[in-house]
Parts: structure tokens; sequence; C-alpha cells
């Protein structure tokens, strides 16, 4: 059986959304960031990029469109989504309890054809 296109095309949905995980931790980290985690599964939800820089923690959110055809990307992190991080983001410091105590803070990164928008404190 053959595999359908969009599923072994390199711009799959998938490939395209590690793409843009890949280039937001990239931005975080030639401002100085260390990058923690990217793509983590914690309390049954992912985290895309973790970073840390001094004492301020980052949970980062990044979404990738073509276009704004259907809207845009910030909009698709709704209520419900940002509930989703949070607990990630709860779990994920349970684990590391080396982090207690660091500002924590809530990014959203928009990654476009046209480039990367990133929404600090977002949530």
């Amino acid at each position: 059986m053959q595999t359908p296109k969009s599923a072994r095309s390199p711009d799959s949905t998938r490939a395209r959304g590690g793409a843009a995980e890949r280039r937001a931790a990239w931005h975080y980290r030639v401002r100085g960031y260390r990058i923690l985690a990217t793509n983590a599964w914690a309390g049954g939800y992912e985290l895309d990029v973790v970073a840390r820089r001094g004492r301020r923690l980052v949970f980062c959110e990044v979404k990738h469109k073509l276009d704004d055809r259907f809207g845009d990307p910030f909009e698709m992190i709704d209520a419900e989504k940002q509930r989703r991080i949070r607990q990630a983001a709860e779990t994920w410091l349970a684990a590391h309890p080396e982090l207690h105590g660091l500002e924590v803070r809530f990014d959203a990164v928009a990654v476009r054809d046209r480039g990367l928008e990133r929404l600090a404190d977002a949530f």
C-alpha cells in the first residue's frame, strides 16, 4: 500500500510545525535563553518550547500558518489551549523542583512565511 503524498511530503503539517518550533527555539537561543526542553509532554499535554534566562522561565506555544485565510495564528491559542499549556507547565515544574521560585512566563510565537512574531507574556 502506498503512503498518501501528504503524509510523506516534507511540507506536511507535522514537518512545518517542527520547523516552526526549531525556529522559535533558535529565536530564544540567540537572545540568551537556554533551551531546557522542546516537545516535552507533561500532564498529558505538549509544551513546544521551555526556555530559561536568568531567573525567568518561559513556556512558549508555537503556531505556524502559511497564510491568514482562516485567522491569525495567535487566535488558535484559545482559553482551552491556554488551560492545557498551564496544566502541562505545572506538571513539568513539579518534575523539576530545582526550578522552583523562578519567574514563569507564557509566551506565544507565530511563525509565518514572512517572519516570526513573539508575544511575551501572552497569557
